[in-house]
């Protein structure tokens, strides 16, 4: 058995996951594009206690966070293919399920986890906004859209910006778990890079390397936004 770490392979292995950051940054952004709008909407049904809506969201809340990221993975990605194959069948769509790249599932699957912790990040922080200003945009003529826009938004992201930021954060680090669905991104390239010679230690480090790059970069441009909605704090209190 080798002693110490090979320098070589951690060198060679960190660029080898590197290549990995794309996808990863992918899953990530799409997952959070979907996320942020229907998190914001569905925290406006359970302020509002929308009927039915209300009820649905505290459901799919307490589902989603109250279960590993990786028994979601392992029950969307095994059953969809299942449910989709079944339906092909029946009307005769010829159309391989197990041909799909699982990048679409992953897109499924950290969208909807996502969107469970922004349901309570939005709904918390809408709840800092005073009512009467709604009602103060209305006595000037703005419009539901326009007084959410330019008052109510502005507002309720400085003070969820924060929490948005420590679930982009988490989201990001979540993607290591798309190796169960063999997508190519920086854990599972350096973990096959590692079978070969058993060189584990080295390729999570390299794994943590840049996981810790990713997200300490990614604080950094939230902090940056954070500066720029600053002066709505003003206006807020």
């Amino acid at each position: 058995m080798s002693q110490g770490l090979n320098f070589d392979f951690l060198i060679d292995t960190f660029f080898l996951a590197l290549t990995g950051v794309p996808t990863t940054l992918m899953i990530s952004i799409v997952s959070m594009l979907i996320a942020l709008p229907l998190g914001f909407l569905l925290a406006l049904t359970r302020i509002n206690r929308i009927p039915i809506l209300h009820r649905f969201a505290q459901v799919y809340v307490s589902f989603v966070r109250g279960t590993p990221v990786i028994v979601q993975i392992f029950i969307i990605y095994s059953s969809i293919p299942l449910v989709l194959t079944a339906i092909f069948k029946k009307y005769a769509i010829g159309i391989d399920v197990y041909s799909i790249n699982p990048i679409w599932y992953a897109f499924i699957i950290f969208s909807i986890n996502t969107t469970a912790i922004l349901i309570e990040v939005f709904r918390s922080a809408l709840g800092t906004v005073d009512k009467g200003q709604m009602e103060a945009a209305h006595s000037v003529g703005l419009t539901n859209i326009q007084a959410f826009r330019r008052i109510i938004i502005p507002q309720t992201l400085v003070v969820a910006l924060p929490n948005i930021c420590t679930a982009a954060v988490n989201l990001i680090k979540a993607t290591s778990l798309g190796y169960a669905m063999s997508l190519q991104e920086i854990t599972l390239k350096a973990q096959m890079a590692a079978n070969v010679g058993y060189n584990y230690v080295e390729a999570y480090i390299d794994i943590f390397l840049i996981y810790l790059i990713l997200c300490s970069t990614v604080e950094y441009l939230f902090k940056l936004y954070e500066k720029r909605l600053s002066k709505y704090k003003v206006a807020s209190i």
